[in-house]
């Protein structure tokens, strides 16, 4: 990893955060110049490292990421401002959603296919899809692009500390947790077992759906399970180190 970049904080956590925006562009889960991530930094997290405006994902280092104040009014007025509906809808999180330190939003091709169904729900068919089970909110009152008004009634929905993905209708899926690292696996994984879903719905054939017992203690075994997220992002950083180590810059 390069070395911090003196008078900027909080070094570790950009480059996680770059690392991560660096593979989600590896697996063709961004779209052109949009989509964003963002980390809190502080107690109450309303302090956060965003993404710049109109920078490519694979692109993205650690120095580059903004930081900020989601109870600053003026931050669209500031040379740096960020995308107007970055700051609408994950402004709007930071500043409602305490737990939701961490926030990836994106159109990813299947978590859309899912949020373009009528029915938009992800039936625990593998045990990918059972990570999810009872721990997604459906938003089906879709209004318009995220701006303030907008991401304010997404933040509303994301109360429930048990519920850390937002499939939303019409528009994509919304991911929080505590960390990049628990983030960023919720988000792979969401991807893939809708992917499997929507797989499976097109083979026309019945679908073989677990028993709730089974989901429900099959998410809980995922949640406890020994290792996962931190692992997966270290192996991913690590082939990033070797490859584009610039993320890291």
């Amino acid at each position: 990893m390069n070395a911090p970049i003196p008078n900027l904080t909080h070094w570790a956590e950009r480059c996680d955060l770059a690392a991560a925006f660096r593979w989600t562009a590896r697996l063709n889960m961004h779209e052109a110049v949009a989509n964003h991530f963002s980390l809190a930094v502080n107690d109450d997290g309303t302090r956060f490292l965003m993404n710049p405006n109109g920078r490519h994902f694979s692109r993205i280092r650690a120095s580059a990421l903004l930081e900020i104040d989601a109870n600053d009014p003026a931050t669209l007025s500031r040379p740096d401002a960020p995308d107007p509906t970055a700051w609408g809808l994950h402004g709007a999180i930071h500043r409602a959603v305490p737990h939701a330190r961490c926030v990836m939003h994106v159109h990813s091709i299947h978590a859309t296919v899912l949020a373009s169904l009528a029915d938009s729900r992800l039936p625990p068919i593998d045990q990918n899809c059972a990570m999810f089970y009872d721990r997604v909110v459906i938003d089906d009152g879709y209004g318009g692009m995220a701006f303030e008004a907008e991401g304010a009634r997404c933040a509303t929905m994301l109360t429930d500390p048990k519920v850390k993905t937002m499939i939303m209708g019409n528009h994509g899926v919304l991911i929080i947790g505590t960390t990049v690292a628990d983030t960023f696996n919720r988000l792979y994984y969401f991807e893939r077992a809708a992917e499997t879903y929507i797989r499976a719905l097109q083979t026309g054939r019945p679908l073989r759906v677990l028993p709730d017992a089974v989901a429900e203690k099959t998410a809980r075994e995922w949640e406890a399970y020994p290792t996962g997220p931190a692992e997966h992002l270290a192996e991913l950083r690590a082939i990033l180190d070797a490859e584009a180590s610039d993320y890291a810059s």
